[in-house]
């Protein structure tokens, strides 16, 4: 039975190799389901905080989105944390704050250059920026996010934050390609039997499938932004991640049939998984780079 120590370090080498060894979404899943099921067996609902919260379980996914930019010719050099490193995130200036960005793609035809930001916002008077609003602009910028206990915990103030963040940035740089990654489980496991250090998954209910609907109703609503003049609120492309940890392998829902037929969403729901796979993510957010700004800036 493997310690949280134990269980960090497995994935920190994992997440090193991941350059010479691209890591899949497929593989990544696994390991966070091996991880977490394994650190509860040992440890229980502290170990399983405790691992949550030392960010490796993310940062697993943010190799995922570098390994699939790398694998459709991205420059590995102009990624930001590179490949195989989780520190090093960009710090980004919006209309009304900086933002630390979890991947962010580099232009090779723009030279950062220090500005001045003259503009009102929460920036004091003479705050400068690293990079210059025309190479911001032409940064790709990719932000990964999970939720892996309750679908109902923060999901007012989750929406919130994800409706802020593109808004920020296109305000201030409305060209700016940007993309959102977004994991959750849709089987809650058991608190109680976390306690006693058991994986327990619950049964799937309505409520759960009615907090479903809104993930999927809301990240739709936040897709897909086709025009650099106007809906700054919406990405370029989001990636809604619906994994089922309690199977064996981990089954992603990719389309809103298998969502149906397995009972999680109703019949009738209006609620629909087009265009929120994580399948083609990177290459609809390059297709977009390379018709705003031409193509081989990222390669």
């Amino acid at each position: 039975m493997r310690t949280l120590q134990q269980i960090k370090s497995d994935i920190d080498t994992r997440i090193t190799n991941c350059l010479a060894n691209p890591i899949s979404l497929t593989e990544a899943l696994e390991v966070i389901k091996s991880a977490i099921e394994d650190v509860i067996r040992h440890s229980g609902a502290n170990g399983k905080k405790s691992l949550i919260t030392s960010q490796q379980i993310i940062n697993l996914l943010h190799e995922v989105v570098k390994s699939s930019l790398i694998a459709e010719n991205v420059n590995p050099t102009l990624i930001q944390p590179p490949s195989g490193r989780s520190r090093g995130e960009k710090t980004l200036a919006g209309f009304l704050k900086f933002k630390k960005q979890d991947i962010c793609v580099f232009p090779n035809n723009k030279t950062p250059r220090v500005e001045r930001i003259d503009f009102n916002g929460l920036y004091n008077t003479g705050t400068t920026e690293p990079y210059g609003e025309l190479f911001s602009e032409h940064v790709l910028s990719i932000n990964v996010r999970s939720q892996l206990s309750s679908l109902s915990k923060n999901i007012d103030t989750m929406f919130e934050r994800t409706f802020a963040e593109p808004l920020n940035l296109h305000r201030r740089v409305p060209k700016m390609v940007l993309g959102e990654v977004y994991l959750i489980s849709v089987r809650e496991l058991d608190s109680v039997q976390l306690a006693l250090n058991n994986v327990i998954y619950k049964p799937f209910t309505n409520s759960t499938s009615n907090y479903l609907e809104k993930y999927i109703k809301g990240f739709s609503a936040l897709n897909m932004r086709a025009s650099q003049r106007d809906d700054d609120f919406k990405y370029e492309r989001v990636a809604l991640i619906i994994a089922d940890f309690s199977q064996n392998p981990v089954k992603v829902y990719n389309t809103t049939q298998d969502l149906i037929n397995d009972n999680i969403l109703p019949a009738n729901s209006i609620a629909s998984m087009a265009n929120l796979n994580y399948d083609g993510l990177t290459r609809t957010l390059l297709d977009i780079h390379d018709k705003r700004f031409g193509p081989g800036i990222l390669t």
